[in-house]
């Protein structure tokens, strides 16, 4: 596992990690199973303090990219399936409230594509 933080303009340093350990489960590099550093560990391979590398291991759990088994150790958890699951049923729940509100099919669509312009910072 490869981690580089840049603290110049990289974001949040905990947020950096989130983002590349979730991506790096997410395209099969860091594979299902694999067993992640310590907090303790990877915070001082990265220079970070340990709560840093916590919040971000406790919000990627949070996202079903690893799971903790105690003091067995930290891991990728099997979350290509079940992430694509829980994207489809936020989307379902967003549209569904959106038309409860009673905005159509193209105000719905406008919304989301200028939400991930403005997440994704496509123009």
């Amino acid at each position: 596992m490869t981690l580089t933080i840049d603290i110049t303009e990289g974001g949040a340093p905990y947020e950096q990690v989130r983002t590349q350990i979730s991506e790096q489960a997410r395209t099969g590099v860091l594979p299902v199973g694999y067993r992640l550093p310590t907090v303790r560990a990877l915070a001082e391979s990265l220079g970070l303090a340990p709560n840093t590398v916590a919040k971000a291991y406790r919000a990627l759990e949070s996202d079903g990219v690893i799971e903790t088994r105690g003091r067995n150790g930290t891991y990728v958890a099997a979350a290509g399936a079940a992430a694509e699951r829980e994207l489809a049923a936020a989307a379902q729940a967003y549209v569904e409230r959106a038309r409860r509100l009673g905005f159509g099919e193209e105000a719905v669509s406008g919304a989301v594509g200028e939400a991930v312009r403005a997440v994704f910072g496509e123009g």
